[in-house]
């Protein structure tokens, strides 16, 4: 299939050799346009950023060492999470370290190498936060229609299956689309973004890329609405148990362990829909739109852990003891 698109990319490309242009050659390196800001503005900037980072950080990287050194909490749930929280430290990263030499020092520049390392990690991201999800809503599944099964089906073989399976899923979607832009002719270095995406490099091609734009559409696609199936139908089926048993305990305990794992897939999608509008809207302006599409990579991230402490109780537990444990051994 990937063969029979490349030789009709091939095509494409031979049919239009008689159109004249001059492609880049390498080293090529390009110019984000990123935030249009002046130097002292870029200064407050880098410290807001930075302090946003930091938070990131902290949040994300105290959730994966909590479930990590805690053995009762090495449970699917909770290391699902952990997958959630490295995906959300690598889209944040990615962004942020993009985002705060631009206003530290307004420095625009950005090899191919490195653009393209960015593009994957930015994609993966995308993908990733889904079909980790998507493993999540599964693992609620099991855990409350079927309780007395729920150790049997989810193995430690079953588990380490669905994270591969949600990290390779998304990893293969985006190595596709990067192969398909292999041989594509660039005549222009200017990324009209905060950051490098698939779409911003091959607004720069010298000639028409369709079967590259079909495909990214139709893979951003098709793993939303899978994921978003695989998540309807796993929460349906929690209600219609719920409903059913209409036990008080039962519905208390369905809330406590799905109320946090919606409201991240939801914050999420709203981010995604919040970029797709503003780009929609011509009166916005660009520093607006572009803040937007940085929303989905700051946001969610420092939010999730958040979350998690709030909703999961162990995760909240353990992370107040995880930090009287540090502040005790620092006095003592």
């Amino acid at each position: 299939m990937i063969f029979s698109v490349l030789d009709s990319k091939k095509a494409l490309m031979a049919e239009m050799e008689n159109v004249s242009y001059v492609p880049l050659k390498q080293p090529i390196v390009f110019i984000v346009e990123g935030f249009i800001i002046t130097r002292q503005q870029g200064y407050p900037l880098f410290v807001a950023s930075l302090i946003v980072y930091a938070v990131m950080l902290l949040g994300n990287i105290t959730v994966v060492t909590v479930i990590a050194t805690d053995a009762k909490l090495h449970k699917p749930m909770y290391m699902m999470m952990c997958n959630l929280a490295v995906c959300d430290l690598l889209g944040g990263t990615t962004v942020m370290a993009q985002l705060m030499p631009h206003f530290l020092t307004g420095d625009k520049t950005i090899g191919y190498v490195a653009a393209i390392v960015q593009v994957f990690c930015v994609h993966t991201y995308g993908s990733a936060v889904t079909t980790i999800l998507s493993a999540m809503a599964y693992d609620r599944y099991v855990a409350i229609c079927q309780p007395l099964h729920y150790h049997t089906i989810m193995t430690t073989t079953r588990l380490v299956s669905l994270c591969f399976l949600a990290w390779f899923i998304a990893v293969c979607l985006v190595v596709i689309l990067l192969i398909l832009n292999v041989g594509t002719p660039l005549c222009g270095t200017l990324i009209m973004h905060v950051y490098c995406s698939n779409g911003a490099i091959l607004r720069l091609a010298c000639i028409p890329t369709p079967i590259n734009n079909i495909y990214d559409l139709c893979s951003l696609w098709s793993i939303r609405i899978g994921c978003f199936l695989v998540i309807a139908f796993s929460y349906l089926k929690i209600l219609k148990v719920c409903i059913i048993k209409q036990e008080k305990n039962s519905r208390s305990k369905a809330i406590q362990t799905c109320t946090s794992h919606l409201t991240i897939y939801v914050l999420f999608e709203i981010s995604g829909l919040i970029i797709f509008l503003t780009y929609k809207l011509q009166e916005i302006s660009p520093n607006t739109k572009k803040f937007c599409t940085i929303f989905i990579f700051i946001v969610p991230p420092i939010i999730n852990p958040i979350i998690y402490g709030i909703a999961t109780k162990d995760i909240r537990t353990n992370i107040v003891q995880f930090f009287k444990s540090t502040v005790s051994t620092k006095i003592g």
